[in-house]
Order: structure tokens, then sequence, then C-alpha cells
């Protein structure tokens, strides 16, 4: 099968989680083609996945930029290319994950005087799906063009409600719309999304939802996880919230909850990029310890490695990876109780819930967390085996989404 996964964000976010779908399927021996803006992070994709940059970009087309025709015909010739009638590859092993600005092209099928029953027994062809897997301002042109080639288009949504201060979230509602009645199948990443697009009129079969379970780390440093030695929380307990620092994510609630429970020699780590001060206009509390920058791998893996619990204090917020992630190094989650946030979580098994914005919630289930190691060591099982299961029906679950045929 040739899958085409189009992620023309520019986004680091949205190309960890399209490298965490591609990787996965062509490591199960699929032909895999990344179509995306210069300057994506390669080192986030398998080496075997083909990597295609047509166009340079800094938004995802909701700004002037979506007025640039040459690079939307660079895509669709890219596009075009990728879609055209193609025999079973047979790559190398590991072949380079090398870039281009160009359309690929495929050299023209050699003749043969051989009877048909004696070439091959193989089907001629490969099907081909394309998988929209971020927002972007062209995408519903993309899925015309692949209709009018009779192949699959599948679009992630990741927001049906954008989230608080987003750039032109007002325009994400109207997108959606017009998304959902275009693409053959919509993936979500909560099981309360997809009943609501059911809800809401969209067919059962149009509509899966999975759980998001991408991790945060580069392929190779990924590949390099079975090697780690087993996790061991560091004495004093240790608080860890994970990601940008951005205002939906409830820092100030955090910190007020951190304040009120006087947690005494616990430390509490903050590890992203972002404008603190623009969240939290005082002093850091006792205790807090901030890393305001892009976490590179081998630092966001020790910080998995040795907190005692991840934390998501989210006011808005509709599904993370992050849950996933920290149940692969097998750590607990404290989580505000907002999206789909809590269908990663069984309480009192690999978590707890907390309503968002209630500080006094927060601060008291930190009291009590954080002075138990003992509980929160023992649920590594559980938070593991979790994650397991989930990837195993993934894998399953991936190739039968990408099989179905386009919709009537």
């Amino acid at each position: 099968m040739r899958l085409l996964y189009l992620c023309l964000s520019p986004t680091f976010g949205m190309h960890q989680y399209t490298a965490g779908l591609a990787n996965q399927m062509v490591a199960a021996g699929h032909d895999v083609h990344v179509i995306g803006p210069a300057g994506l992070p390669r080192d986030r994709y398998h080496p075997a996945v083909h990597i295609h940059t047509p166009l340079t970009n800094r938004t995802t087309g909701f700004s002037r930029e979506g007025l640039d025709l040459p690079a939307l015909r660079r895509v669709l010739a890219c596009l075009h290319t990728l879609s055209l009638p193609h025999p079973l590859p047979h790559p190398p092993p590991h072949p380079p994950n090398k870039p281009t600005n160009q359309p690929p092209t495929h050299p023209p099928n050699q003749p043969t005087n051989k009877p048909p029953n004696q070439q091959t027994n193989k089907p001629t062809n490969q099907q081909t799906t394309l998988h929209l897997t971020a927002p972007h301002l062209w995408n519903p042109i993309f899925i015309r063009r692949c209709h009018k080639r009779g192949l699959s288009a599948i679009h992630t949504i990741h927001d049906l409600d954008p989230h608080p201060g987003v750039p032109f979230g007002r325009l994400i509602p109207l997108w959606n719309r017009l998304i959902l009645r275009q693409a053959d199948h919509i993936l979500v990443h909560g099981r309360c999304y997809r009943r609501r697009l059911v809800a809401q009129g969209l067919s059962p079969r149009r509509v899966t939802a999975l759980p998001l379970l991408h991790l945060c780390f580069s392929h190779a440093a990924q590949a390099g996880l079975d090697s780690l030695p087993p996790p061991s929380p560091a004495a004093p307990p240790s608080l860890l919230f994970f990601g940008r620092l951005l205002p939906y994510k409830g820092i100030p609630d955090l910190l007020q909850a951190w304040q009120q429970a006087a947690l005494g020699n616990a430390r509490l780590i903050l590890a992203g990029p972002g404008d603190l001060a623009a969240l939290w206009p005082h002093d850091l509390p006792p205790g807090v310890e901030l890393r305001n920058h892009l976490i590179p791998d081998a630092e966001a893996i020790a910080l998995f490695q040795t907190c005692s619990l991840l934390v998501l204090p989210y006011v808005q917020a509709t599904q993370s990876a992050l849950i996933p992630a920290a149940y692969y190094f097998g750590k607990p989650v404290l989580a505000a109780d907002t999206g789909a946030l809590s269908e990663y979580i069984l309480p009192n098994r690999t978590g707890w819930l907390f309503p968002p914005g209630d500080v006094p919630a927060l601060a008291a289930a930190l009291a009590t967390l954080l002075t138990d190691p003992a509980l929160l060591r023992g649920m590594g099982f559980a938070t593991r085996a979790w994650y397991e299961a989930q990837a195993a029906h993934e894998q399953t679950a991936l190739p039968a989404l990408y099989t179905q045929p386009p919709a009537p």
C-alpha cells in the first residue's frame, strides 16, 4: 500500500504526530511518503519514509501565504505524481531520507515479451491513500483532486473547537465543516468527539476514534528507548509539566496550587518553550524549576524517566499525547477533566482527574500524591500495560482505516 501523508503545517508538533503514523506504517512494510514544507523536522521520521518538500511556508495558509499560487501548484504536482499508478516497490531496507522540492519521478514501465501469466502473480499496482494530518487552507483542494483520481482521502481533525487565543480561531469551525463534507473518512483522537460528530449527522462509518500514542522524540531516540535502564524516580519527588507554555494550559492554576500545597522539598519542573511572564508575572514559588526552551530528546527522556508524576492542568483541551508518553515510562498522570483527557486515564489505576480551573482541588491532589511515592511507583505496571494494549490495537486499526474504499 502507498500512503501519502500531507502535512503542510510548519509546526513541530504536527510533524511529530505525522511521524508517529508514518513511521509505524513504513515499519510494517508500506510505501510511505510525506509531503511537507522545507525545514520540517526530518529527524522525527524513519529513514525509509520518503520526504517531499515542494514549498516553504511559516503558517497554515490562513494568511497571505494562502495566496501563494506557485507553491500550491507545486504541491498539486507532487501529489499528482505520487498518486499515479505505480508498481509494487522493492526498496532497500533503509533508503535515504532525503527531501526534494521537486515532484517525484518514476521510470516508465519496461516492455516485456513474457506472457502475462509468466510475469508475476502479484498485483500490478498498489492502493494509494491520502491522509491529511494537519489543518491547512488548501486541504479541500487536495481532497477534491484525490477524488478526481478515485483515491481515498482521510483527514485528522485535532480540534473541533479552537483553543483560546489561537490565531484565526473563529475560522476553525467553518473550516472543519468543509472538511467534514469533503473527506472520505475523519480521524479524531477521542471517543467523545466521534459521538459528537455522529450526533451532528456524520455517518458512523466515516469517523474513527483512536487515542494519540506518538512519543515526542526523534526516530533515532525512540529506537534507543528499549536499551534504557528502568525508570527510577528521583528523590525528593518531582512533578513534571511538559510542553509549550500557552494560555489554555493552566500554568497560573498550577503555580497557585503548588503554592497552596506547600510540599517542602518536592520539585515542580516546567519544561518547554513559551512566554511564562505573560502567564505568571510574579516570582516563581519555591521548588519550581523552569526549563524555558524546546526540550531536546535526551533531556526529555531523562525528565520522563525521573519524574514522579506528570501534570496536565489544562483549562481547555482536546487530547494529549503526553499522557501515553508518561505511561510508556511507567509514570501516572494528574490531569484536568477536559476534552477527551478522561478517556486516557483509568482513575486510581493510571492516574487521577480534577475539575479544570479548580485550584484547591489541584492543590489537594498534589499534597496527597507527592507525599506518597510508593503509591506513584506502584502504578507503573498499569500505566505501561495501558500503553502497550492501545499500541497493539492501533497496529490493526490503522491499516484497516487506510484500506477503506472512498466514500460513495
